[in-house]
């Protein structure tokens, strides 16, 4: 038998259920060397805001022995450079993508939002939960009421598909995702990075005092967010009715199996890219291997399997 790997998250229809990540892919063609992007479901872009942003100008990385904190404070080209640089060479490949979009106030999402819909951009992804940036993003995604009138009105000049991320950083997150279900989200992706800070030190005897090498405040991703995006997921898939797409520590078939038991209707690679930049294509290929050899025939079946198992 031949698996059948398409999905359809609420009329935004993929070839697969295996996306990258907006900050870890690139606007899509740094890639282009390691992965055939044909073969992904879809891309999310790097953050795209209303004007160019040069992003943070201290560390921006930091690795942890199970991660990375990052700080890069949504380095990009801005919208206009977008259509005019990025877009046609995403359109040139004739495959799916999402624009991630963030802002600093609600009118720069709106008119970022307006943008992609006047150049027929199909699906955008709402960045309300970067903690790497002074002003916007987690003021949005922390409180219902501003994250739904933020979606609200993107809504009223979006008329494509919307996904919101969403942050773990909150203590009810099922109150942030039914506020973007109501607002008229199509999709919920989670969770973005958790907040967090790295230091290095090492003591100069000579001098006799701890010297510091680095030290970081941002986002942590990479295997050790897994629990805590399992969690999350598990949390949003059992009170919204619209797809929620699983992202957090993913690097194998098996992590993304396990966040379709808790509901997942997709996953997003993030972290996994920066290390294995082909990691996504082989997961692919992993699960079309994975299904065949056990007459699954499709992933709404597969899905089916998995969740019987935690009920």
């Amino acid at each position: 038998m031949v698996a059948d790997l398409s999905v359809d998250l609420n009329g935004l229809k993929l070839k697969n259920p295996i996306l990258c990540a907006s900050g870890t892919f690139g606007y899509c063609d740094e890639f282009s060397d390691c992965v055939d992007v044909a073969n992904l479901g879809s891309i999310v872009t790097k953050a795209i805001t209303l004007e160019p942003r040069a992003g943070n100008d201290w560390q921006r990385v930091f690795e942890t022995e199970v991660g990375m904190i990052n700080s890069v404070g949504l380095e990009n080209v801005g919208i206009n450079a977008f259509v005019k640089n990025k877009l046609p060479i995403l359109q040139s490949k004739n495959i799916s993508f999402v624009l991630n979009v963030a802002g600093s106030t609600f009118d720069e999402y709106v008119k970022v939002a307006e943008i992609a819909q006047k150049n027929e951009i199909k699906a955008i992804e709402l960045n309300i939960s970067c903690p790497n940036v002074k002003h916007g993003c987690l003021e949005f995604g922390t409180d219902e009421n501003s994250l739904y009138d933020l979606v609200k009105g993107v809504r009223e000049v979006y008329k494509n598909f919307i996904i919101v991320k969403l942050t773990p950083n909150v203590t009810e997150v099922e109150k942030i995702g039914l506020a973007a279900q109501k607002a008229g989200a199509d999709a919920v992706s989670a969770i973005n990075t958790v907040k967090a800070a790295g230091i290095k030190l090492f003591f100069d005897k000579n001098k006799h005092k701890f010297i510091t090498t680095q030290q970081i405040q941002g986002g942590l991703s990479g295997l050790c967010v897994k629990p805590i995006a399992l969690g999350v997921v598990k949390r949003l898939s059992n009170v919204l009715e619209i797809p929620v797409i699983g992202m957090g520590g993913i690097h194998s078939l098996g992590d993304v199996l396990e966040f379709f038991a808790f509901g997942a209707e997709a996953v997003q690679i993030g972290t996994a890219n920066f290390t294995y930049p082909n990691i996504s294509e082989k997961i692919i290929n992993d699960l079309k291997e994975f299904m065949e050899e056990n007459q699954i025939s499709t992933v709404k079946e597969l899905k089916t399997l998995l969740k019987e198992r935690v009920q």
